[in-house]
């Protein structure tokens, strides 16, 4: 049992340090940010409702999943023309979790099993896992509305900075 958790340990630790290589030398693994990545449609269209999530927090078929649903997209119809819709849908599938990134990124795609299709990244376990020590009614409040409104803790998180040293929860 020790042994399989030291080797976890090392692994862990062996797919950390290229992760690492490219992040400023002053930050560690707490404060790396979700790849920067932008298209035009996808900032229009997407956070014309809502933040832009960034595509990293979903895998490929979560977005495949989603853009195929837009007349139902979370009760709102959200059809967008076909040329606009494959331009975001192709943004997507190249960005998102299981597409090549960096640490972050690979750690969201392995917290979600293979078979799973989430469609709220706050029902991934990688969200439950981070946000264990918030009540559901913490996202309820008047000034955050949902879990689904991560602007309203993580300021940086329309860039991908989910920065746990940054998160200011409003009363």
């Amino acid at each position: 049992m020790l042994r399989s958790k030291w080797l976890a340990a090392m692994l862990t630790a062996g797919l950390m340090l290229p992760a690492l290589a490219d992040d400023d030398e002053n930050e560690g693994l707490e404060h790396l940010q979700l790849p920067q990545v932008s298209n035009k449609n996808w900032k229009a269209e997407c956070a014309s409702c809502h933040m832009a999530y960034p595509p990293g927090l979903l895998p490929a078929r979560s977005w495949q999943k989603m853009m195929q649903g837009l007349d139902k997209h979370f009760g709102q119809n959200a059809e967008l023309d076909a040329p606009t819709a494959a331009d975001i849908g192709q943004f997507l599938q190249a960005t998102a979790a299981d597409s090549k990134g960096r640490y972050r990124v690979a750690e969201i795609a392995a917290a979600i099993p293979a078979g799973s299709t989430p469609l709220r990244i706050s029902e991934t376990r990688y969200f439950r896992e981070l946000h264990h020590e918030l009540r559901a009614d913490v996202f309820r409040r008047k000034s955050i509305g949902s879990a689904g409104n991560c602007v309203a803790c993580h300021r940086g998180a329309e860039a991908g900075n989910f920065d746990e040293h940054q998160v200011r929860i409003p009363r």
